[in-house]
């Protein structure tokens, strides 16, 4: 799965449309500015992307399975990363895309109207909204629902322990497990992803990792299992990791789709090395899209594409040898 609205010219554009004039009531948050913008060049963030997504599309696997989850974006991010799905936000600044002004209160009334008991902050890098993220999970908190990110992890300590005390999850996106890939093609940094990751797995935050595996880029069987290694021994071995296909966007349309293979060696890999939820994701029908009991083997829940169509869990466990799966699932 891909986290991507679906369109700003379709189904996004017209859920903004609906929602009321808020302007002028919500903070105004802006985001990093380059140097040498002053403050007038900064305008106040809302959301450029709204929509009603299943949770399976972030993807959260171990979080309310068939569960509704609105999710808002608003405009830029802390990484360019050359194969970005959501390019026409996530690359742009808040000025250069239309937006409505929605207040964290009205974000939370929208979700219950919409009988949507999870809001997710994703599309963009929510750390570039992290201050309307946060009133947002305030807000959501006290309407009774579930505030989730959908994030690259690259985060300072202080206001991520900040959303870690009002988060139900968060998911990182892993590009890679090389400094140099993570610096040429995202113009990011691998070690403030991995301090991320530490630091979450100290907190109460369920956390799920996605790996895009890139043909060529980060597909190496040796970078594969280093990195299930970093998640087995550093964030634990219960954490669920998605291996997700790549399909040619934005800035990289020279590879090829990830061959399934490749996913499927993956996903072998990370099981060997003792990871115990590994998942193929973006091949819709897979088997590699269920849960299973890291016990006795069997198929727990059962998901096509980013819907769940069966789900077997008893209170948390295996109904067939009662060993508990870690997640969130009421």
């Amino acid at each position: 799965m891909v986290d991507a609205p679906a369109g700003l010219a379709g189904r996004v554009r017209p859920l903004l449309s609906r929602l009321p004039d808020l302007r002028g009531s919500a903070r105004a948050l802006r985001s990093p500015r380059e140097p040498g913008r002053g403050a007038e060049d900064a305008r106040p963030l809302a959301p450029a992307a709204l929509a009603l997504d299943p949770i399976e599309k972030k993807p959260f696997f171990h979080v309310l399975p068939g569960a509704s989850a609105l999710s808002l974006g608003t405009a830029g991010c802390n990484f360019h990363c050359r194969w970005c799905q959501n390019w026409e936000i996530s690359q742009s600044r808040p000025e250069e895309v239309p937006a409505s002004t929605l207040t964290p209160e009205a974000v939370a009334s929208l979700a219950a109207r919409k009988g949507a008991p999870v809001v997710a902050c994703t599309y963009n890098e929510p750390t570039v909204f992290a201050e309307y993220a946060l009133d947002v999970a305030v807000a959501s908190r006290k309407e009774g629902l579930r505030t989730v990110v959908v994030s690259n992890g690259a985060i300072r300590e202080e206001p991520l322990r900040d959303l870690c005390a009002v988060l139900a999850a968060y998911k990182v996106d892993l590009k890679c497990f090389s400094e140099r890939t993570y610096r040429e093609q995202c113009s990011g940094d691998l070690k403030a992803v991995l301090d991320t990751l530490r630091r979450l797995a100290k907190t109460k935050v369920w956390t799920e990792i996605v790996v895009l595996l890139v043909p060529g880029l980060n597909d190496s069987e040796a970078e594969v299992t280093a990195l299930a290694r970093f998640v087995r021994n550093e964030v634990g071995p219960e954490t669920p990791v998605h291996f997700t296909r790549f399909h040619p966007t934005y800035r990289l349309t020279n590879l090829p789709p990830t061959p399934v293979a490749t996913l499927e060696r993956a996903r072998a890999i990370a099981l060997a090395e003792g990871l115990a939820f590994a998942y193929v994701g973006n091949v819709p029908g897979h088997p590699g899209e269920s849960t299973y009991c890291p016990g006795c083997k069997a198929r727990l829940i059962r998901r096509v594409g980013m819907a769940t169509v069966e789900n077997r869990l008893a209170k948390g466990a295996c109904p067939d040898c009662g060993r508990a799966i870690p997640g969130v699932w009421s």
